[in-house]
């Protein structure tokens, strides 16, 4: 009771009072809590409880000082709503706040005298590295982050050669979703995606083709448009007014125009699954989960991607070697009502480097 009762005081706990009450040393108490030193795992573990028990807080500028790191790292994107960087910070988070460091977001838009303005302060800051991420893989922020004298990781943007860099396997992706479609007795599967400036929607539409050419399917057309509901409304009539027989299965390329393919749908009087099935890409919660009947889509595991991203930077920042190179992590299908699944699961595969 008596150490509670300091903890929860106006005065600061200090290392001292910690040391005493664990009936150690103040070296020893140090050492037990930074993870250095010999002594039994049992002193260590009673140091680290009785700390934790009398909320004592280490001196960040004073570990800081010693340690000659800030415990901070700069994520800079240009995804002004958050889409992909918000569930990339909270991987990154996950994967650094055991560690005692600390993310902070700074939005870059895609404006290269603010981008240099919020690299300045990073600097000035002495963060003890970067990741730089974006709202698509195929364009890089308007800012050179090579020589800056501190470690730059790059996660779903398109990096700095000679980098480490995450991106998620798209092309694996869409065979889960083909894949799928195909083990449910669907056998004319089309494909409705987005702009043809993305990269991704023409990676998308070669596996698209590929993964129907080993499965002995015939593949349609791909449909190209924009990433949103009037271009499934839009592609829907294209479909069933072309002269080839309506498809049974439409793989979209993001969970917007999958929702508009699933309306457009509805209003033909054509039911879902039951008739044609659907599948999505990005596993947007609010337009999956919310969507009538609930969407099945290709997740691209952007938290994953986040942690891993983290956990490389603090390779680095460690001064430990990484190769360079883009990693590929598995993308899964989380499969709802939409392809004819009565109950949710998620069908995941492996990772692939390039």
């Amino acid at each position: 009771m008596q150490e509670e009762a300091q903890g929860s005081s106006m005065e600061p706990v200090t290392l001292r009072k910690v040391a005493a009450a664990a009936g150690v040393s103040v070296a020893t108490a140090s050492k037990a809590l930074n993870g250095r030193g010999r002594m039994t795992p049992e002193t260590r573990k009673l140091i680290r409880e009785t700390a934790d028990r009398m909320g004592f807080r280490p001196n960040a500028l004073a570990q800081s000082l010693l340690r000659k790191r800030s415990f901070t790292v700069g994520l800079l994107t240009n995804d002004t709503y958050g889409r992909f960087s918000l569930p990339l910070m909270a991987g990154i988070s996950e994967a650094l706040v055991d560690k005692g460091v600390s993310v902070f977001l700074c939005n870059v838009e895609d404006d290269p005298r603010l981008a240099q303005l919020h690299v300045n302060a990073m600097r000035d800051k002495r963060v003890d590295g970067i990741i730089a991420t974006g709202k698509r893989i195929d364009r890089r922020l308007p800012i050179d982050l090579s020589g800056l004298g501190i470690p730059v990781v790059y996660a779903f943007t398109e990096p700095d050669p000679a980098s480490i860099a995450f991106v998620a396997d798209e092309a694996g992706g869409v065979r889960l979703a083909i894949e799928h479609f195909a083990s449910l007795g669907r056998r004319r599967i089309a494909h409705v995606s987005g702009p043809a400036s993305f990269a991704v929607v023409h990676l998308r539409a070669q596996a698209y083709r590929e993964t129907l050419e080993r499965l002995q399917l015939a593949a349609f057309e791909p449909l190209l448009g924009t990433w949103s509901e009037a271009w499934g409304h839009e592609a829907v009539r294209r479909l069933f007014e072309g002269t080839q027989k309506p498809p049974d299965a439409i793989f979209c390329g993001n969970d917007q125009i999958a929702r508009g393919v699933i309306d457009a749908l509805r209003e033909r009087s054509v039911a879902v699954p039951d008739e044609i099935g659907v599948i999505g890409f990005d596993n947007w919660e609010i337009m999956a989960a919310q969507s009538r009947p609930p969407l099945t889509s290709v997740d691209m595991n952007l938290t994953a991607i986040g942690r891993e991203a983290g956990l490389a930077l603090l390779t680095l920042v460690d001064g430990q070697k990484a190769e360079t190179g883009i990693r590929r992590l598995p993308c899964r299908l989380v499969v709802r009502e939409s392809c004819g699944q009565t109950t949710v699961k998620t069908i995941e595969v492996q990772s692939t480097s390039g």
